[in-house]
């Protein structure tokens, strides 16, 4: 029977989930519903990287090292031309990557002509390359920039050749702590209504969350039960829907939040949210575990817990950077950590179709 059959969690069960099931329980239960969605030992990876375009935003998030306000002034503030962005897209090519997560500030100046264009460019002279661009709150910008509603403007994305919206600018879909970390980016409908629609017009998207700050277990599970209900309307509809849920944990380091949170999350907290996300978020196909902002050891261990994927290989960087937190990997070194953890990698697409085995490693 399929995971998604079996009976939903209640709201007790799912705070229990959160807060005080003993955690071991809980990674039994969330890898017997993982085999159930996923029975092959096997474990997806993607060949990405995560470029910027600008680091210039106006929203001021409390949570954010990397962004410089359009008024600084330094070598360390910049805004990227389209050649340039395609400069990253090419050394992206080099790696073998086949998907290219680009984001960026909230910039005003740039015009909405940049961001279609940019799409079909990439789309015309790198084919294989899939453009998972611009999160939601970079999507409500548009919105300010072009005069059009959100609907014309994913229906426009769509158009040139975008097939998926990445899921950041989340954080927590709770507008208690959105008030608290982004109260600029407004309440849980904002990034909502972004998927919801981009669901509707056929774009896939992916569903994170950033914890480890402010939020509350019932914060937490608020976000968690928006997501599921987000998807629940997808797949009623027969729409394109989320591909898979991330989450990570906040790096205080550097940013304006820190004074307000003691230490960032350790190992046991996001093995519990993981492993949570997995039994509540019952629609969803997939889980993937974030080695990257969590460590590599704590990535293998999530394989444990509930999470089919492993991610991407992230080849370039800067958001989390900004904070001081450096990881990187190599193509090879991914599918080592997963062999190790158990499994067997396979490279997948964005989309999540699995892809002959590489021929070259990065």
């Amino acid at each position: 029977m399929p995971a998604a059959a079996a009976p939903r969690l209640t709201r007790d069960e799912a705070l229990r989930a959160l807060t005080d099931m003993p955690l071991l329980e809980l990674g039994e239960r969330a890898q017997e519903v993982r085999f159930r969605k996923n029975p092959e030992k096997r474990v997806t990876y993607v060949i990405d990287s995560n470029p910027n375009y600008t680091n210039v935003c106006t929203v001021d998030c409390t949570f954010c090292a990397f962004y410089r306000k359009p008024s600084h002034v330094g070598e360390d503030v910049y805004t990227l031309t389209i050649d340039q962005v395609l400069e990253h897209v090419e050394k992206a090519r080099t790696y073998g990557c086949t998907t290219v997560l680009l984001q960026g500030g909230l910039n005003p100046s740039i015009p909405w002509e940049f961001y279609p264009r940019l799409v079909r460019t990439v789309r015309e002279r790198y084919p294989d390359i899939t453009p998972h661009f611009f999160s939601a709150p970079e999507i409500q910008q548009m919105v300010e920039v072009s005069g059009m509603d959100i609907r014309g403007v994913l229906t426009a994305l769509r158009d040139a050749g975008q097939m998926s919206l990445p899921g950041g600018g989340a954080e927590i879909l709770s507008a208690r702590v959105r008030k608290k970390i982004s109260p600029k980016k407004g309440g849980p409908e904002t990034w909502l209504d972004v998927h919801r629609i981009a669901h509707e017009v056929g774009l896939r998207s992916t569903a994170t969350m950033m914890y480890g700050h402010v939020e509350t277990a019932e914060d937490v599970l608020e976000h968690l039960e928006s997501i599921r209900a987000l998807q629940d309307a997808a797949l009623a509809a027969g729409n394109a829907g989320f591909t898979a849920f991330v989450p990570w944990s906040y790096k205080r380091d550097n940013t304006p939040l820190r004074k307000w949170v003691a230490r960032n999350a350790g190992p046991a907290k996001y093995l519990r949210i993981l492993a949570a996300s997995r039994l509540i978020l019952d629609n969803f196909d997939h889980i993937q575990a974030t080695w990257f902002s969590e460590g590599k050891k704590t990535g293998q261990v999530s394989l444990q817990f509930g999470a089919d994927d492993f991610g991407g290989t992230l080849f370039e960087e800067n958001v989390h950077k900004a904070t001081g937190h450096v990881n990187m990997t190599t193509v090879e070194e991914t599918r080592t950590l997963i062999r190790e953890a158990g499994f067997e990698p396979a490279q997948r697409t964005t989309l999540y179709e699995i892809l002959p085995e590489p021929a070259a490693t990065a």
